[in-house]
Formats: structure tokens, C-alpha cells, sequence
């Protein structure tokens, strides 16, 4: 055997130990699932990475082209050279792009060890081969079916012989010779081309049906000439009763070698569809940040005084959803997404209390006063990194039960990924450019290819994602006109690119990936950083408060400025030209109905209105003062008379409490009472000429009046007048809700420093020679000595200063292996330097099953 053949790794765990320190800590941070816990040793890393459930999670973060390169591997020979690879992706032609893109791509799966060994001997991870090889439960996107070794392994071999012999092959003396020598027919290019020159054109139209899959076929019991021709020389194989099956080999030299139809090693590009200003990207992106900002307020003003109920389930109900939708003036789903924006931001939550209600939260009261600015900013960052998907409202989980607003289900946590990888998608452009929404989500699938349609018939969950995330964007006003903002760029870490330059910013492989790529150490260490994952694995990208206090910034001076004015008209309306000083705008708003929204908003004064603003502790003295302070417009004589009219009734009846009483100074108005029949419903009855009684309570009996055109203002025992006002209800202090990972996090720098150095050390001690004589454990066994045996061993390192290997279980029973140095035995403890751990521990001389010396080499 040569010195190069004996020195290929003959198994993942030497692949493994024979990396670097880098290059594990590649591995541990492309895969975290690895790290959790931290593997004893190299052996139970690679045993790890070779399960199914890690095996899956790391093929569905590869590209489309990292996966036809597995797929091409599954279908190869096992071990296959680098040729066979590029001759099963390229063809028999050369694809000039496969052969560029590949190295990469094989590098980048070797790291991520799905492969392993030389480009002599590439070896696909078996659960890998296992769910990428085809099978008839389980056919490959290659569209190739068996080898002819296995179609013919439960063949006779009489029949066998009688293939070869067809073929024009000489006779063998055993099937395992003839399957071997038909298999080399169909792999010699030369020798196939003339096979097939003899055959009926029939014949070659069903293999050019089979030739790029399903390979299988139906025949009958008394097949065709042409196909009993095709049967006779092994170009098709029988596999079951009537049915028949093109064999891998055939259907390679039929593609020109090619295992794909359509290698794709270069990712679609994102194309330009519009080009704007980037100044009018801009300024439309902060009128619609403005407007959200509006409506979340507007939304947690609804609910101020105590929202919808909680359901008993959880979330909100659908006859609620559609009560908010009413009141924002908008459609459902457009509800539901400012809801869940609210609750994520940690402005909207339940109250707790018996009977459960959603309202504001503390951290609302907070929110409103800070600049309009900032208040987008905390918007902004909770719906990057929120994993709960407004988008599934309406919908049915897994279970059939309908996902309600607020309620459970809705996390999704490959959202914030997608999020930012739209996002970014969308900045690699130039500044003002957009594209068309079909373009990004064709990369979208590049990236993350579709391996299993969805079972309602949906799209896959992650283009749905891409697609709620291009509409949100624009809500929120990250994206203008389709393009990205420069605040928006700015909240995503990304520096605004020069005008017809693409940004760029670095490339992730399997995939071409390009985005900002950001070390895992110094991710890590940044403050108020938020995970998201990349297609290789978790990394930590930018939500950092640097990040949003620059988009903040940017986004500040295309805000407009709030004004102190507003325009009254002749027709009991005022025109508000902008945005509304908070305390004008909270005024005014009791005082006046909003009548229109817009660039402009309307507001119209009514009776009812105007009694609004009497009752919450207004006087007319007031209201006048207010609108000739407030008004560049002169005040409109008849808003004048309405408010002096509906002041002198307001008051002039008082409800108070008997179980209710009316009183007024006036009998004739409560004559008029009497004798009105819309009035017979609250059973009025006169207690004196100027007091009436009801038996409904007073805030009934105020309603009641209203409705008939009175204005009846409410008293207190004392015969006081009372001022109502709204009272905020808030619940205790909440914290926003935490974003679901997918998987486990991405470690850091420190962590995988640690696990890398717990992975050597434990290897050392599994596979460190032993002096002889002494105990020879198997692989991966304790070490066991006597009691009188350990000790003395023990003494003797002590005063050699030499590692030993010992075995050792720990107060929970959990058994390991360690190599230690002994510093001191006393006591019944030995304190000894731990090369596993990187310090310095005290065992118990009970607990070590057993020790043993480490060979001088």
C-alpha cells in the first residue's frame, strides 16, 4: 500500500482529527447543534454529525447548487474522485461555470463535514447518501433511478446471462462477473453509441421519455417489439410486475454524463425593475413611517381605557379583529400586522387580571414621549427580529385551529433570517432601485432550495415570508416605492452605496450568498446584538443600538415637523395641514370627530363632540379660548353658537342617584320629558315638581336622555357636578416578547474556543497510547483499577509531574474520561491540572474508576 493511500482518512473521525483548531471551530459554528452539549471527544463529534436530524438541518441550509453537488454525490460511486463530481455536474461538454464554482462548493461541504476525505476519495456522510440517494419510495431530483447492480439484484442469473449475451457481451462464468462487465458497457461512451445505433426509433423515444426521470415505466406481460428489444440488452430492467425501470448508467450516457438537467452554480441575479430618486425613496419611506407611527397610536389609544378580551385559548377574537379593523379604517390583515407590531415592540399586552383584557403597557406612556423619530426605531428593530408572523393570522395550524391576532402559533423562526436576507437583497442594489418582487423570491429559492411541495398546496413557508416581508417594509416605511431607504440600509448595518454601485458586501459560500458578514467573536461581544441565521448556520447580524440610532438619525430630518395650528372652516370643520402638536392633537381630538385621514386631516365639530369636551371638565370660556389660540383662520361664527348652545343646556339637568334622579330648576322641561313617549322606556315618575325618579341606574339614565336630545350632566351625592375623564388603564410592567430560535444559537468566539480545546483533550485521553504493562480499555471505555492501584499511580505523577488518563463519574453518575496531571493527593482528594477543562479541579479518589499512564509519546 502506498505511504499516500495509508495516510487517507478511512473514517469522518480521522477526516476530523486531522483538522486544525480553525477549522473545527468552522464546523461547530456553521452547525451549533453540534456544540449542544460540547462532544466528549472527535469520535462523538463525527458519530453526531452523522445523525439524522443533523444530517437534515445542515442540507436544507445549503444553496441550490451545494445541494445538486450532494445530490451528485449520492448517485456516484462511493468513494468518488473530484473528476467523477464535475464530470456527473458538468458533463461530458464541461460547463466553464460548474467547473469554477466547484472547488468552492466542495470546500464548503467538506468544512461543514458532509464530506470527507481527498478529492481521490470523496465520501458523502451515509445518512446523507441515505436521503439523497433514489429509491422507488423516494425519487432523487436527479431523476435517476438504480444502479444496474442493484436493478439486478434479485434477478436470475440464467437471465443475467442472457442480457450479456444480448448486449454482444462474451458469457461469464458467475453474475456478479456479468453484472460487472454489462455495467461496463453501459459506461464505455464508445461501445454504448454503437449499442444504440441498432436500436428501433421507438425504443430510443422511451428512453428519451425515462431519460431525465421518473425512470420508471409500465409494460405489459406481452411487451412491444420495441420494448422487448430494450429488455433483451438491459437498457431497461424489470423491478416489479410490469413495471420496468432505466438504469443509472444508461440514463448518464443518454444526459451526456450529466446527473442534472440544469446545473445551477451561479444564483440568480436580483434584476433592477424600477429606478427612483433615491431623495423620493427617501421621503416617501418617512411619510409611511409617519403613518405607521399614526396608527399604532391611534390603535393602543382605542384600547387605552381597557382593550378586547383575551380568549380563553389566548389572542384575540375575530368579531375584535374586525371591530380594531373599523376603527383603523383598515382591512383585517392590515390590523392584525399593527397589532402584532405593537405586542412585539412591548407596547400591547393582557392586564392579567380575573377578567383578562388586552391594553397598553407602561413602556407605551414611555414611548409616546420619546422623538417621533426614535419611536420608529424601537418599531423597526422589533419587527426585524420578531419571530411571530402576522401573515399566518387567519389561517389553520397543523392541528386544524384557527391562528388568531395575539394569539399562540404565530412564531416563525426563520422570519427575522428572511427579513434581513430580503432586505439585503434589496440593498445590494443601487440607491432608488427596485426589483421585481418575483426576482427576489427566485433567489429566495436559489438559496434555500424546495425539496418537498407543502401538503395544502401553499407556497413554502419561507417565499411566503419573503413576500409579507416586501409588503410590511413598505408599512413601515424601511422601503420606499419597492427600493430600500437609506435609513433603512442604515438599520441593517449597511453603508449607503454610491449612485449606479452595487452594495455588496461580501459573500457567504455554499451560495454566492452575498451579504454583510460580521465576525462571531465581535457579533457576539457587540451590545444588544440580535441572533439571525445565515444559510451556513447561525451568525450574529446587526440590530445593535449604533445601527438604529443612525437610522434614527437619518430618518429624523424627513419627518415632518408637527405644527400648532389647524384651519377652521364655516361648515363646523377644521383642516389639520400636517401632524398635530401631541397636546393640540389630544385636544382636539376630544373636541372634534376625525372625519378624513391623509396629507390633511379632518376633523368635524358636532353637538355630541362638543358635550364630549364640556364633560371632561371644559367650559365654553375654554373651548373659545382654545380655537382663537390654535386657529389661523378667524373662528367660524356658527362653531361659536354651537358651542355657546350646547353649553347653556349642558348641566341644566342633573342625573344623580336614587337608584337615578332627574332635577332641573325648570318644571316645564321636565313636563316635556313626561310627556315624551321615546321616553316611556326609563319609567320616569315625578317625585316633585322639579325631580323625577327612574329605576335604572344613572349612567342608563344619562344615555337615555341623550339619545332624546337632551344634554343631562351627572352629579355626586353632594349635588356636585361631575367631570368625567377617560381613565388610561395599563397593565403591570411586561417585557416584549422573546423571539423563538431556530435551533440552538450560534456560539460564540468564547464558546467555541472552550469546545474546541474539550474536543481535543477528550480525544487525547480516547486515543493517547498506554505504557505497557496496564490496563488496555477498549475504545471508549473507562479505564478500572484497583483502589490501592489509583492511589499509587497517582503519587507517582505527582512526583513525575506526567499526565495519566483516568476514568471518572461524577455525583450524577455521568461517567468520562480525562487527562489530568496531578498536583497534590491528601485527604482522599486528588487536585490535579484538568487538560479537558483547561483548570485546575479536585477529584474525589472514590469516583475515579480507574487510571492510567500515558506512553512518553
Amino acid at each position: 500500500m502506498s505511504p499516500e493511500a495509508s495516510s487517507a482518512p478511512r473514517s469522518l473521525a480521522e477526516a476530523l482529527r486531522a483538522r486544525d483548531d480553525a477549522s473545527l471551530a468552522a464546523l461547530l459554528r456553521d452547525r451549533p447543534d453540534l456544540v449542544a452539549p460540547v462532544p466528549t471527544d472527535l469520535t462523538q463529534l463525527a458519530t453526531r454529525a452523522g445523525t439524522r436530524a443533523s444530517v437534515l438541518r445542515a442540507l436544507e441550509h445549503l444553496d441550490r447548487f451545494a445541494l445538486q453537488v450532494a445530490q451528485a454525490l449520492a448517485v456516484a460511486p462511493d468513494p468518488a474522485t473530484y473528476d467523477t463530481l464535475h464530470e456527473l455536474l458538468a458533463g461530458d461538454d464541461g460547463d466553464p461555470a460548474v467547473t469554477e464554482a466547484l472547488p468552492e462548493t466542495v470546500a464548503a461541504l467538506r468544512r461543514q463535514a458532509l464530506i470527507w476525505g481527498d478529492d481521490d476519495r470523496l465520501h458523502l456522510v451515509r445518512t446523507a447518501r441515505e436521503l439523497l440517494a433514489p429509491s422507488p419510495q423516494h425519487p432523487s431530483p436527479t431523476g435517476l433511478g438504480p444502479t444496474v447492480r442493484e436493478a439486478t439484484s434479485g434477478m436470475s442469473p440464467g437471465r443475467v446471462q442472457q442480457i450479456v449475451n444480448t448486449a454482444g457481451l462474451p458469457s461469464t462464468h458467475d453474475p456478479v462477473s456479468a453484472v460487472n462487465a454489462l455495467t461496463a458497457l453501459f459506461a464505455d461512451r464508445k461501445r454504448m453509441d454503437a449499442l444504440l445505433a441498432g436500436a428501433p426509433e421507438a425504443a430510443r423515444e422511451v428512453l428519451t421519455r425515462l431519460m431525465w426521470g421518473p425512470p420508471y415505466g409500465q409494460v405489459t406481460a406481452d411487451p412491444a417489439a420495441h420494448l422487448r428489444w430494450l429488455l433483451d440488452r438491459g437498457l431497461l430492467l424489470p423491478t416489479a410486475p410490469g413495471t420496468v425501470v432505466l438504469p443509472r448508467e444508461v440514463a448518464l450516457h443518454l444526459r451526456g454524463g450529466r446527473a442534472h438537467r440544469v446545473p445551477e452554480p451561479v444564483p440568480p441575479a436580483v434584476e433592477p425593475s424600477v429606478a427612483h430618486a433615491p431623495g423620493i425613496v427617501d421621503a416617501t419611506a418617512a411619510g409611511q413611517a409617519y403613518t405607521a407611527l399614526a396608527t399604532v397610536e391611534e390603535l393602543l389609544k382605542h384600547w387605552d381605557q381597557g382593550g378586547p378580551a383575551v380568549l380563553r385559548a389566548g389572542g384575540l377574537s375575530v368579531r375584535d379583529l374586525k371591530r380594531t379593523a373599523v376603527a383603523l379604517d383598515a382591512p383585517e390583515p392590515l390590523a392584525a400586522f399593527w397589532i402584532e407590531l405593537a405586542y412585539a415592540a412591548g407596547l400591547l399586552a393582557s392586564d392579567g387580571a380575573a377578567d383578562e383584557r388586552y391594553a397598553p403597557t407602561p413602556a407605551y406612556d414611555t414611548w409616546l414621549e420619546r422623538p417621533v423619530a426614535e419611536r420608529w426605531g424601537r418599531l423597526a428593530t422589533a419587527w426585524l427580529a420578531a419571530t411571530r408572523t402576522a401573515g399566518l393570522i387567519g389561517g389553520r395550524d397543523i392541528k386544524d385551529r384557527a391562528l388568531s391576532a395575539l394569539g399562540p402559533g404565530l412564531d416563525r423562526s426563520a422570519a427575522p433570517e428572511v427579513r434581513h436576507r430580503v432586505l439585503t437583497l434589496l440593498a445590494d442594489l443601487p440607491a432608488g432601485v427596485a426589483p421585481a418582487p418575483e426576482a427576489v423570491l427566485t433567489r429566495l429559492t436559489w438559496e434555500r432550495p424546495l425539496r418537498t411541495p407543502q401538503r395544502d398546496g401553499t407556497e413554502d413557508l419561507r417565499i411566503r415570508l419573503a413576500r409579507w416581508t416586501l409588503s410590511e417594509a413598505e408599512l413601515l416605511g424601511v422601503t420606499g416605492r419597492g427600493a430600500l431607504a437609506g435609513h433603512g440600509r442604515a438599520l441593517l448595518g449597511l453603508a449607503l452605496p454610491e449612485a449606479g454601485t452595487s452594495a455588496e458586501a461580501g459573500t457567504s459560500r455554499p451560495g454566492g450568498d452575498a451579504r454583510p458578514v460580521i465576525d462571531g467573536h465581535a457579533a457576539a461581544t457587540a451590545e444588544g446584538t440580535t441572533a439571525v441565521e445565515r444559510p451556513t448556520g447561525p451568525l450574529s447580524l446587526t440590530f445593535t443600538e449604533q445601527t438604529t440610532a443612525t437610522a434614527v438619525g437619518l430618518l429624523a430630518p424627513l419627518l415632518p415637523e408637527p405644527l400648532d395650528h389647524v384651519l377652521l372652516q364655516a361648515d363646523l370643520t377644521a383642516v389639520a395641514p400636517g401632524p398635530l402638536l401631541r397636546p393640540l392633537a389630544e385636544t382636539l381630538g376630544v373636541l372634534a370627530d376625525v372625519e378624513s385621514k391623509g396629507g390633511a386631516t379632518v376633523y368635524r365639530f358636532t353637538p355630541a363632540s362638543v358635550r364630549r369636551a364640556l364633560d371632561a371638565g371644559q367650559t365654553a370660556a375654554d373651548l373659545h379660548a382654545f380655537l382663537a389660540q390654535h386657529s389661523r383662520t378667524p373662528v367660524p361664527q356658527p362653531l361659536t353658537y354651537l358651542i355657546d348652545d350646547v353649553a347653556r343646556r349642558h348641566g341644566h339637568l342633573r342625573v344623580g342617584v336614587a337608584s337615578a334622579y332627574v332635577r332641573c330648576d325648570d318644571d316645564s322641561v321636565l313636563n316635556e320629558i313626561i310627556a315624551d313617549k321615546r321616553a316611556a322606556a326609563l319609567r320616569l315618575r315625578r317625585l316633585a315638581p322639579t325631580v323625577l325618579a327612574a329605576p335604572c341606574d344613572p349612567a342608563t339614565l344619562l344615555e337615555g336622555l341623550r339619545s332624546l336630545g337632551y344634554a343631562p350632566a351627572a352629579e355626586s351625592s353632594q349635588g356636585d357636578v361631575l367631570i368625567t375623564r377617560a381613565d388610561a388603564h395599563r397593565t403591570p410592567p411586561r417585557t416584549a416578547p422573546e423571539p423563538v430560535p431556530e435551533g440552538p444559537p450560534a456560539p460564540d468566539h468564547v464558546l467555541l474556543t472552550a469546545a474546541v480545546r474539550a474536543i481535543r483533550a477528550g480525544d487525547l485521553a480516547a486515543t493517547a497510547p498506554l505504557k505497557a504493562p496496564g490496563p488496555q480499555p477498549a475504545g471508549g471505555e473507562l479505564p478500572r483499577t484497583s483502589p490501592a492501584d489509583t492511589l499509587a499511580t497517582m503519587q507517582a505523577a505527582v512526583m513525575t509531574g506526567e499526565a495519566v488518563w483516568i476514568g471518572y463519574v461524577n455525583a450524577d453518575g455521568a461517567a468520562s474520561q480525562r487527562v489530568v496531571a496531578p498536583i497534590r493527593v491528601e485527604g482522599g482528594f486528588v487536585t490535579a491540572y484538568d487538560h479537558t477543562a483547561d483548570e485546575v479541579r479536585t477529584y474525589p479518589l472514590h469516583r475515579i474508576t480507574g487510571v492510567a499512564e500515558l506512553a512518553e509519546d
